[in-house]
């Protein structure tokens, strides 16, 4: 599956092209490329400001926002790096705060394309040391890094001495390359999620993790101890509650702070690691005051986002529309969870990559729909509608469906209550470009 990036900018566009071009990384394992594309351009990942680098199957983007949010509090300019973007290639990297101009993303990739020609280094990777040379360029106080996909042979986990590494909650996603077998690789499926993840600890770097079952505790507690680095996992050295506020808690004492503003029940757990992470490292000091406006003013789009009043939203006026990027099993729960608080009858309207597990993602929250209409993902290696549809009904929801189109999809249903959009990062960036806003 090859990662679409567009650009109304032709300079950028022409880069962009460049990237679409390269061959896919076929079964390549192994951070080689990177570091040699690194080296040849004076390795700016040695120069960059202190990074929190994190990591995870769910929540780690949120984690990032809320780091971010709570450090730009502190009037500290923060360069971010998040994937994959929803509607512009240019959200993948903040600069000293701001979205990167078109003028400078195209010149970063340009640089970095030509040095790389003859490397064979893949899209992601490219897009990982441009954003990389940027951070070392420009001022900044902090970088946010979010790894992309696993952790140990991750593009970002070229980073050699982080200021510290966090590990967000873990599930099962992308088994078809985080679940290969590997000689010395753990056979559980969770010990071997955990055992990838785990692969950005660096020698003497603290680590702040959730909470995880004991196979994957166990692998976090081995890497830690491999490299010797200070393991603070949630329900040990630190740990949150909510009520009416944030509660939470470590050696250092204890934080009475506001909720999220992200909804979810699981941003406290989010917002939590984030605060962790910040107390469990000397390079870069929040103030409390810091602490709680980021945690209220952080956005994460595409994750339980309710849309405003646009082009695609006026297709169902009798109904509010809740988009969510979510497609894992895990995310399916997440749904779950907030879907039953909801009043009324819910519609979905989705689709989902080939690689996905369909059926353990709608599972969790089947129960919850009045009907579930399967679109498709033109440009993707996607499931079949009429085959997404059916896992739907087998999951058990009453009604099921296909459409040409979301907007298709909802004209035709005409209903009241919600209307849910899921399943794929791919159909949220495409409703948020068609809707807005687009994210910035």
């Amino acid at each position: 599956m090859r990662d679409f990036a567009v650009s109304d900018s032709p300079a950028v566009q022409r880069q962009l092209d460049r990237l679409a071009a390269l061959s896919l990384p076929q079964g390549r394992l192994g951070l080689g490329p990177v570091r040699e594309l690194l080296g040849r351009l004076g390795n700016p990942h040695r120069a960059m400001p202190p990074v929190f680098h994190i990591a995870g199957t769910n929540g780690k983007g949120s984690t990032s926002a809320f780091l971010t949010a709570m450090l730009r509090a502190d009037g500290m300019r923060v360069h971010q790096f998040t994937s994959p973007h929803l509607v512009r290639y240019n959200e993948r990297i903040r600069l000293a705060n701001d979205l990167i101009g078109d003028d400078m993303l195209a010149a970063l990739l340009r640089e970095v394309l030509d040095a790389g020609e003859d490397i064979g280094a893949s899209f992601f990777e490219i897009t990982t040391v441009a954003a990389f040379l940027g951070f070392a360029r420009v001022s900044a106080d902090a970088c946010v890094i979010e790894v992309g996909l696993g952790g140990r042979f991750d593009a970002t986990n070229v980073i050699d001495r982080p200021a510290i590494c966090g590990i967000a909650s873990l599930g099962l996603d992308h088994e078809r390359f985080l679940l290969a077998e590997e000689d010395g690789a753990p056979s559980h499926p969770m010990a071997r999620i955990a055992f990838e993840k785990a692969g950005i600890v660096k020698p003497g770097v603290p680590v702040v993790t959730q909470r995880y079952g004991p196979e994957a505790q166990g692998e976090i507690e081995r890497a830690a101890r491999v490299c010797g680095s200070p393991l603070h996992m949630r329900g040990g050295d630190w740990d949150v509650s909510a009520g009416i506020a944030l509660e939470y808690r470590d050696e250092h004492g204890g934080l009475t702070l506001p909720l999220p503003a992200l909804p979810g029940a699981f941003q406290v757990e989010n917002a939590a690691l984030a605060l962790a992470m910040l107390r469990h490292q000397d390079r870069v000091t929040v103030s409390e005051r810091a602490a709680a406006h980021g945690i209220i003013s952080a956005r994460w789009p595409a994750r339980l986002q309710w849309l405003p009043d646009g082009p695609v939203s006026a297709l169902a006026p009798g109904a509010r529309v809740l988009l969510d990027g979510g497609h894992n099993p895990d995310a399916g729960r997440v749904l779950a969870d907030y879907l039953a608080e909801l009043d009324g009858p819910v519609h979905a309207v989705g689709a989902m990559l080939a690689a996905k597990d369909a059926a353990g993602f709608l599972a969790p929250f089947a129960s919850y729909l009045a009907s579930f209409t399967a679109v498709p993902l033109p440009g993707h290696d996607a499931i079949d509608s009429t085959d997404l549809a059916r896992i739907a009904a087998d999951a058990g929801v009453p009604d099921t469906r296909t459409a040409k189109s979301v907007e298709h999809a909802l004209a035709q249903l005409g209903a009241a209550g919600t209307v849910l959009i899921c399943g794929s990062l791919y159909l949220a960036g495409e409703v948020l470009r068609a809707n807005g806003p687009i994210p910035d």
